[in-house]
């Protein structure tokens, strides 16, 4: 059966990529007039009531009283981070660059599923991994003018965003990935709200930086359309949100996770079609050699059957 759940585990991963990039343009769109926080809590009120449909679906609305509940708010947090920070990049970058940036978190997938996964990697394996950092530091130009300091929020959410995958594998053992969806979809209402409060409070609204300003500005009522995107957002987030949770949990995360880099055509497609972006030869050249190194980890990967068939705290 793992040559099919893989399958299905790659189609669902990257229908989820694709929705979440159209997401990604919404909320560049309106970063420079409203708040990251406004925008993630009228997002996660549209997601909450399709979310409990798809639990309900899925496995029951009982299931949502958990035994792993604090594992699942844990979770939820990382991703809370991973995700502000990114969206936190989106108003000082080019569409493209900021999500090549994140693209280093499948190679952070890849060395984490050692440790916590009990996967083995190649020396060939490693290899890809190491062609695919050097095109993230081709991307990021550290030490010239070229750097752009937002860029590291791009990498913190890589980061983050690479932990909770892992997590979202262990717990998939026990938990559908509705119930993950709807645990991170609480967590990010309750942390926009926190946030904007703590801000609030503070009477901080202004820090002079594209990035920092998106994540300390008052919020305003929005527009009628703006509104209507930002709601949008929040049907994207609960599909999107389910379907790369679920490949993570279907499929072999050191083969699936490659298939991330398939978002690499979507970014420089929306940033040249709405924001008038033409990447830079050093992301052009950055994102072909983390496609290179995706790739080489695709044919590997389909060589070497993975060590998670045979533990029995990790198989379905």
């Amino acid at each position: 059966m793992r040559p099919n759940r893989n399958v299905f585990g790659i189609a669902s991963l990257t229908f989820g990529v694709m929705l979440f990039s159209t997401q990604d343009a919404i909320i560049k769109s309106i970063s420079h007039d409203y708040a990251v926080t406004l925008a993630m809590t009228l997002r996660c009120i549209v997601s909450l009531p399709l979310l409990l449909i798809l639990v309900h679906l899925e496995c029951g609305i009982a299931k949502l009283r958990s035994p792993l509940f604090w594992a699942l708010i844990m979770r939820g947090g990382i991703l809370l981070v991973a995700y502000t920070t990114y969206y936190m990049g989106l108003p000082a970058l080019p569409l493209a660059e900021a999500i090549a940036l994140f693209f280093a978190a499948p190679i952070i997938v890849t060395i984490l599923s050692i440790p916590m996964l009990g996967e083995k990697v190649s020396g060939q394996s490693w290899a890809a991994i190491a062609l695919g950092f050097i095109g993230v530091l081709v991307i990021l130009q550290p030490g010239t003018a070229l750097f752009n300091p937002a860029a590291l929020f791009s990498l913190v959410s890589a980061a983050t965003y690479a932990l909770a995958m892992i997590i979202a594998r262990k717990l998939g053992v026990s938990e559908s990935a509705t119930v993950m969806a709807f645990y991170q979809n609480a967590v990010y209402l309750i942390g926009a709200l926190s946030i904007a409060a703590f801000f609030a409070v503070m009477r901080i609204d202004h820090l002079g930086h594209p990035s920092l300003d998106f994540l300390v500005r008052a919020w305003s009522w929005p527009k009628p359309y703006d509104f209507f995107l930002m709601g949008i957002c929040g049907a994207i987030a609960a599909i999107a949100m389910s379907l790369l949770t679920n490949a993570y949990r279907m499929a072999d995360a050191n083969l699936v996770t490659v298939f991330e880099y398939t978002g690499m055509f979507w970014a420089p497609l929306w940033g040249f079609l709405f924001f008038n972006e033409i990447p830079r030869w050093t992301t052009i050249t950055g994102l072909g050699l983390i496609l290179i190194a995706g790739l080489i980890s695709v044919s590997l990967a389909a060589k070497q059957p993975s060590q998670l068939d045979v533990s029995p705290s990790i198989e379905r």
